[in-house]
């Protein structure tokens, strides 16, 4: 079913510029492309070995049907033409201590248009109001001025600095922590949700 058809306006993965949606078979193609992007692999601190469109059909169309483990989900990131303009990810989740990760990609052809802000709110929103959660921390290559740029925008704290902590073009870089926790979230952006 396509965007267009659906009544978006009660759902809570939906915002003003994107909506959060689970994987089809046919995402593959979305990942081959973004797989044909090092600069954005690099920024995410990992370079890894191109993927065969054969095994990413394999991928999606298994993605489509897996259960999640845990809370550790992977939504595509839809615009209101219904288009993919990215994927954003939790992982490391502790649920008895409250705390959880995520990682976020934006098509080079759709940044700067306020789709990674709101797909992070939106994915924040539920992880802290619906799941009680009570913090996130999340990792960034200290030469992605784009994304430090964009957390302490969101209002994240950085936190700490690990020293020579990846390794990608001849070159070692930090690893810099930043955290957001409940309280953080709901003074800066509780007016952006109505409930």
């Amino acid at each position: 079913m396509h965007l267009m058809e659906l009544d978006t306006s009660t759902s809570i993965w939906q915002g003003k510029r994107v909506r959060l949606r689970s994987h089809e078979p046919g995402d593959w193609e979305h990942y081959w492309i973004w797989d044909q992007d090092s600069e954005t692999e690099r920024k995410d601190g990992n370079l890894a070995f191109p993927r065969s469109q054969e095994r990413l059909k394999q991928w999606a169309q298994e993605a489509a049907v897996r259960k999640p483990e845990g809370n550790n989900w992977n939504f595509l990131i839809e615009n209101n033409e219904g288009r993919v303009v990215g994927r954003i990810g939790t992982h490391d989740r502790n649920p008895r201590a409250g705390h959880f990760g995520y990682g976020l990609v934006i098509g080079k052809e759709h940044r700067r248009k306020g789709y990674a802000s709101e797909a992070i709110l939106l994915l924040l929103r539920y992880y802290f109001r619906e799941l009680r959660y009570q913090k996130v921390t999340i990792e960034i290559a200290s030469f992605n001025q784009d994304s430090t740029g964009l957390h302490e925008h969101l209002g994240f704290q950085l936190e700490g600095r690990i020293r020579r902590a990846g390794f990608t073009n001849g070159q070692y870089f930090d690893e810099l922590h930043y955290g957001l926790t409940v309280e953080e979230f709901e003074q800066k952006h509780a007016h952006r949700f109505s409930s």
